[in-house]
């Protein structure tokens, strides 16, 4: 016999079902929770400073043993051994080394700041920064360490370590026989072929890295879209912020309706005249010819506001017409307080000119 058992799949769910509204979306944003991913500025930053040492290498090379020889050939024999002769040693060696580095610190905030704009645009928030109590609490310490994020860190970081020993050994592996004979090159010569070696190990790697990059950001995306989802609750209740409570709306609504046909019908008895359908329907007219080009609707209504209208007619004397088809257009195109259009001009004549005559 077999049996069959219910589960309320709802049970095993943590009710977070709904896409994040835009006002989540920018709350989040404004809390420094953004999706990015790390290993793409890394691999650019690594690409940027490879490039820079394949093409900028040599020259770099060149200036640190031109000031080397400057200082140990030649400086040191008319160098005064005083403080000032020392201060002055000291501020040709940092002036070398900014010219050296300073391209490479430049290019390397360069190459973060885009990498960080590319992935979240400009967002400068101070939210990461304030002490938080629960990051000393241990049983949370330990839940972020055997968390579903740590496993992924960890299984991307033997990723990137498998990468970059497989790169490297590719990079050097058709210059591997010449490794050995550094030992009796020039160190001139030595430094230049090391230096277009691990540019060309670093280019490789951060291409690889790239491409793992775009996994992350992919993972990450998936990630944050995930951890900003919004149970219906906290739809609705962001809703009751944002637009008030939806009985108060209703509310709201009613009055103005109310307020609405409140003024419609003390326009009434300043109408020429009011159209019918004959009990369905009613709309009132009003013209000027001094002040308006065509007739305003000032009144319009169906069922229980057509007789309220007719009422208020009959009690003023504003003359009621009944035209059915007339009626039902002028209630169906023309908005209260609008000019009928012109192709009813003929029709609201006739019965104008009717209304005159009696």
């Amino acid at each position: 016999m077999a049996m069959h058992f219910r589960f309320n799949l709802q049970l095993f769910a943590d009710g977070k079902t709904e896409p994040a509204t835009p006002r989540r979306r920018e709350e989040a944003r404004e809390k420094g929770q953004v999706a990015k991913s790390q290993e793409f500025n890394t691999a650019l930053i690594l690409l940027a400073m490879s490039g820079l040492l394949a093409i900028n290498g040599q020259w770099a090379l060149g200036r640190m043993i031109g000031f080397t020889r400057e200082v140990i050939g030649s400086g040191l024999a008319g160098v005064e051994f005083s403080l000032g002769g020392m201060q002055a040693l000291q501020a040709r060696a940092v002036l070398c080394i900014l010219t050296v580095a300073g391209p490479v610190m430049a290019l390397a905030l360069t190459v973060g700041l885009l990498g960080q704009l590319l992935q979240v645009g400009f967002n400068i928030t101070g939210e990461p920064l304030k002490p938080q109590l629960s990051r000393m609490n241990p049983i949370e310490g330990a839940k972020r360490i055997f968390s579903k994020r740590a496993l992924v860190e960890l299984l991307k970081a033997c990723l990137k370590i498998g990468i970059v020993a497989y790169v490297t050994y590719a990079a050097v592996r058709g210059d591997i026989r010449r490794l050995p004979s550094l030992l009796w090159m020039e160190p001139v010569q030595a430094a230049a072929f090391t230096s277009t070696l691990m540019g060309r190990i670093g280019l490789w790697i951060g291409a690889s890295l790239l491409a793992v990059a775009a996994a992350d950001y992919l993972y990450q995306r998936w990630e944050y879209e995930e951890s900003i989802k919004m149970s219906i609750q906290d739809v609705k209740d962001e809703l009751k912020q944002t637009e008030g409570d939806p009985y108060i709306r209703s509310a709201i609504r009613a009055r103005q309706r109310q307020l609405a046909q409140s003024r419609m019908m003390q326009a009434v008895p300043t109408a020429d005249v009011v159209i019918t359908n004959p009990t369905h329907v009613a709309v009132a007219l009003k013209y000027d010819a001094g002040s308006m080009t065509a007739p305003i609707v000032v009144a319009k209504g169906a069922g229980f506001v057509a007789a309220r209208i007719r009422e208020i007619a009959a009690d003023n004397d504003v003359p009621i017409v009944e035209n059915p088809p007339l009626a039902r257009t002028l209630h169906d195109a023309v908005q209260v307080g609008r000019e009928i259009p012109a192709e009813l001009y003929q029709a609201v004549a006739e019965v104008l000119a009717y209304v005159y005559k009696l």
